[in-house]
């Protein structure tokens, strides 16, 4: 899903046979490589699928952190769709790209709006979840904000993605004898302008996303411990401060979990990136092992889409009420005063 450096596809090219080398070995690997994209594929697609339902069920759900969170898992749900089978696709059949020249474009723009697509919405989120600590009586957003936010988010990341479409290049190989389609990013002797653009990609997809995410985060847990709880224990029993003192360290493992799944599936795209941009003779990586390590890395990185449903569908109470079905059906009229408490306590507990 990372087009820009051709990190998810063998290096092809028509000028010489050597720059097929090691993708024997790739293809040697492809009964591993297959079911592991597959597997990628059900579980994003089902997970992600699921979580965009349980939001979308009950109006009452519909808040800004829940709106950010539906939109990543629709990006996660467009990159599993139509990026990640067809990148696959392309990095282990010998005949290269079989979709055409249309599908050769688009597939590539998706492929890097996706991306920004989703770390612009964790830095969203991490920042809602601040201000919702921060001032927790401030009034909420509306639904209006909310596609705002989500449009800017869509319209950024195909800006970023811009240059990315811009120099993508279907190249049929039949007239020099080879039997294969080639569509990849060509920059035609502008490789200063090409490894200025990948550090924009790794700083602005990567290091400013993360740094803000963490910085949001440090900042949310610093709150919940400075955080007077003094009111909570003189209004009941001490099972008030256990019940507090819960909801905060489930709220930092939520935290936690998000951002290290989030650094470590894609570093490892990230530094081979930069290496394959910097090291353009192959005297680090090697040419009989770089589209092994391109493909593992870029699996790794697309695995990044199964983490995020199961993260917040297990941390967090409203999702759970909802997978055991608490939510998904109307109570019946005697049982409405009985679930009002429950109700308003998860409520508290998703918004910290």
């Amino acid at each position: 899903d990372f087009p820009y450096d051709n990190t998810s596809l063998p290096a092809y090219s028509s000028s010489s046979s050597s720059s097929f080398t090691g993708l024997d070995l790739l293809f040697d690997l492809k009964p591993l490589f297959i079911p592991l994209y597959s597997m990628v594929i059900l579980v994003a697609c089902s997970g992600n699928l699921l979580l965009l339902f349980l939001i979308g069920l009950n109006k009452k759900r519909h808040n800004t952190t829940n709106f950010l969170i539906g939109n990543l898992a629709l990006v996660d749900l467009v990159m599993c769709i139509f990026c990640v089978p067809l990148t696959a696709s392309y990095a282990f059949d010998k005949r290269g790209w079989l979709f055409g020249r249309f599908m050769c474009h688009f597939v590539t723009l998706m492929q890097s709006a996706t991306v920004f697509a989703a770390v612009l919405s964790l830095t969203a989120i991490a920042l809602d979840r601040y201000v919702v600590v921060a001032y927790p009586i401030r009034r909420r957003v509306g639904c209006q904000f909310c596609w705002g936010l989500v449009a800017v988010i869509w319209l950024c990341s195909l800006a970023f993605s811009t240059p990315t479409a811009l120099h993508t290049g279907y190249l049929d190989l039949s007239a020099t004898g080879l039997h294969m389609v080639v569509c990849e990013e060509f920059w035609h002797g502008q490789e200063r302008g090409r490894l200025v653009y990948s550090c924009f990609v790794l700083l602005f997809s990567y290091f400013v996303p993360l740094a803000a995410v963490s910085a949001s985060y440090l900042a949310i847990s610093y709150h919940l411990r400075q955080r007077n709880i003094s009111g909570l224990m003189a209004a009941g029993p001490v099972s008030n401060q256990m019940n507090w003192g819960r909801k905060r360290r489930k709220t930092f493992c939520l935290l936690l979990v998000s951002v290290l799944c989030f650094a470590f599936s894609w570093l490892p795209l990230q530094v081979v990136n930069l290496i394959r941009d910097l090291d353009t003779d192959f005297t680090i990586l090697g040419k009989s092992h770089v589209n092994v390590i391109q493909v593992s890395c870029h699996l790794l990185a697309m695995s990044s889409a199964c983490y995020n449903p199961f993260i917040y569908a297990s941390l967090h109470d409203k999702f759970l009420s909802c997978l055991c079905h608490r939510d998904l059906f109307p109570r019946h009229r005697g049982e409405e005063g009985r679930g009002k408490t429950h109700g308003k306590n998860v409520m508290n507990r998703f918004a910290f």
